[in-house]
């Protein structure tokens, strides 16, 4: 026999790439290929290997299974076999990565996306530690590139602010409790959250954001190298037929064609169709008081988001901060650029439509009240407030500000993401509140996971079974993040308020002393064990200088790219919301001024 099969293990970040050669007497050996053009031409080599194979051979490669039955062995680059074939349907962050991670791997993957073309749209994620680790092992270049458009947040004060006696001045104050025996301590600052330090305990990079764009074009350009035609647009997975043990499966396509492929996974976001089939739900289907929605509940909360370029006196010291108050919290976090997004979070009935959702590329017609003021609206809804949060509003477009209903799952528990040969990750499966910022990172989590389970098994008779594990690996841990992430929702929410202060009224219900008690709970116990437990997955394992390396960069471009858009805003102006025209006679004052007044 000649030689099976050169294949090139992935190692973009290196200067050597390492290669299998499988011998004539079928001993493998592993020899170097100095320099980087076998990785630029790595779609050409590694592709050409596999497709020469001839059909003959590919059917020779069979091994008995335990029941008898002839099953394929599966190849990786330094084994004999051919390729896994992997369809995944829905070409977002977790189906991108699966698809970059399973290819690196040498498997066969074909992802189906339901946009015609991918549109530069859609705001920035959040990346903890945790999925940096992940990204890392993944690729070493991709995560290089990602660093390139990185903003880092958790290297900087992050936590949790009085909505109502922040003083409007954006002051960096401690979080101590001495405000309680003197007066002019500041109270502005509730509880600070351990990011920096969570991170440097298993020496990790920070938590931060890149837009979905920018994320978007490096998996898919890292994917394309790989195999230039990996994803097919406008044509999503509508359903499936799994034909049982290491038969695999055929996938019923949008256009009315079909496609055969060994395993099918399922991330097609919350409300996949995938899903939908494997657990017997109407895709969107909701009920009449749009409490139920496929399979979820409304979490209680809608969130409105919008994004503007300006200059707080904190910009330079603070990553992101959640003020809290009555029914409600407002978020703010640096995205880079001069940016600030801000999320505001209401306790209202699902449907309390205003804005349209910007998620998947919705237009400004989809706003309920085109000559609605949605800043106005927002402002209206934090009357008495910090004068912070007033001043982010008026300098943001109303344009920009979006709007979606946050829907929940309970943990899958009793049920398995997996049916026979098809899966689910990420949002089809486990969707999160947004308050910790894992959905994404548990979504690249599974991919991970998921391409390490599969390239163990050496023949399709083991398919399903692997699947199934799995489910078994992910699930304790996954279930641990949707509970804290809607614990941290509900909170606020539901049990937070303006803390008690003895010297002042403004927070004197039960919630009020509940939240004072809190504090040295959350501040000492609660978030350091929280985040502790979030970034505890890292198969990077400890990066040493790494993550400081990559701060000292990033300060030096952060300031500069931050400037310049401050500068251009100053010169060039930017759209700001200023009072209704039914309100322009008052004056707006918070809750702290009237109460000194």
């Amino acid at each position: 026999m000649k030689f099976a099969s050169v294949v090139a293990s992935i190692g973009v970040a290196c200067s050597t790439t390492s290669a299998f050669v499988v011998s004539p007497n079928g001993q493998t050996v592993r020899t170097k290929i100095s320099g980087t053009s076998m990785i630029g031409s790595r779609s050409e080599n590694v592709l050409h290997k596999f497709e020469s194979r001839s059909s003959a051979l590919r059917m020779a490669e069979l091994a008995k299974g335990m029941d008898g039955e002839d099953y394929e062995l599966l190849s990786l680059p330094a084994r004999e076999g051919r390729a896994l074939k992997v369809a995944i349907a829905g070409g977002g962050v977790g189906g991108l990565t699966t698809a970059l991670c399973m290819l690196q791997k040498g498997f066969d993957v074909t992802v189906y996306e339901k946009t015609a073309a991918f549109a530069r749209f859609g705001g920035p994620i959040q990346f903890a530690s945790n999925a940096l680790s992940v990204l890392k092992e993944i690729d070493s270049n991709v995560f290089d590139r990602i660093m390139e458009k990185f903003t880092f947040t958790g290297t900087r004060t992050c936590g949790i602010k009085d909505g109502l006696r922040a003083d409007g001045n954006f002051r960096m104050t401690d979080d101590s409790l001495a405000y309680l025996w003197d007066p002019e301590t500041p109270a502005d600052w509730f509880v600070k959250f351990p990011l920096k330090e969570c991170a440097d305990l298993y020496g990790l990079p920070y938590t931060g954001v890149i837009d979905r764009p920018d994320l978007q074009d490096i998996l898919m350009d890292e994917c394309r190298k790989i195999k230039p035609d990996f994803i097919q647009n406008g044509n999503p997975v509508t359903a499936y037929e799994s034909h049982g043990k290491g038969k695999g499966v055929t996938v019923n396509l949008a256009d009315g064609t079909s496609a055969d492929a060994d395993v099918l996974v399922g991330s097609d976001g919350i409300w996949s169709a995938v899903r939908a089939q494997m657990y017997g739900e109407e895709i969107k289907k909701s009920s009449t008081n749009l409490q139920k929605r496929q399979g979820c509940t409304y979490s209680g909360y809608t969130v409105f988001a919008g994004e503007t370029i300006i200059k707080t006196p904190d910009y330079y010291e603070t990553g992101y901060k959640v003020y809290i108050g009555p029914q409600r919290y407002f978020v703010t976090s640096d995205v880079g650029d001069g940016r600030i997004q801000w999320y505001a979070f209401f306790a209202l009935p699902p449907g309390t439509k205003k804005a349209p959702s910007g998620w998947g590329g919705s237009v400004r017609d989809d706003q309920a009240d085109p000559e609605e003021n949605l800043v106005d609206y927002v402002k209206s809804l934090h009357e008495g407030w910090t004068d912070e949060i007033m001043e982010v509003l008026d300098s943001t477009p109303p344009d920009s500000v979006e709007q979606r209903d946050l829907y929940d799952r309970s943990p899958e528990l009793f049920r398995s993401w997996a049916d026979g040969n098809v899966v689910l990750i990420g949002d089809a499966v486990h969707p999160m509140m947004p308050n910790l910022g894992q959905g994404g990172c548990q979504a690249i989590e599974d991919a991970y996971v998921l391409t390490e389970t599969l390239s163990n098994i050496r023949t399709t008779e083991k398919l399903a079974d692997s699947l199934q594990q799995f489910y078994r690996k992910r699930i304790l841990r996954v279930s641990i993040v949707q509970f804290l992430s809607r614990l941290a929702s509900d909170l606020i929410i539901n049990a937070f308020d303006t803390p008690w202060s003895p010297h002042d009224d403004l927070g004197k219900s039960w919630k009020s002393y509940l939240t004072f008690f809190w504090k040295p709970l959350l501040q000492y116990a609660i978030f350091p064990a929280q985040f502790a437990y979030l970034y505890s997955y890292h198969p990077t394992g400890d990066m040493e200088g790494i993550p400081a390396a990559l701060e000292s960069k990033w300060k030096t471009e952060h300031y500069d790219t931050a400037e310049d858009a401050f500068a251009r805003v100053a010169e060039e102006g930017q759209a700001a919301a200023g009072p209704s025209f039914f309100e322009k006679a008052k004056v707006s004052e918070t809750v702290l001024q009237a109460k000194r007044d």
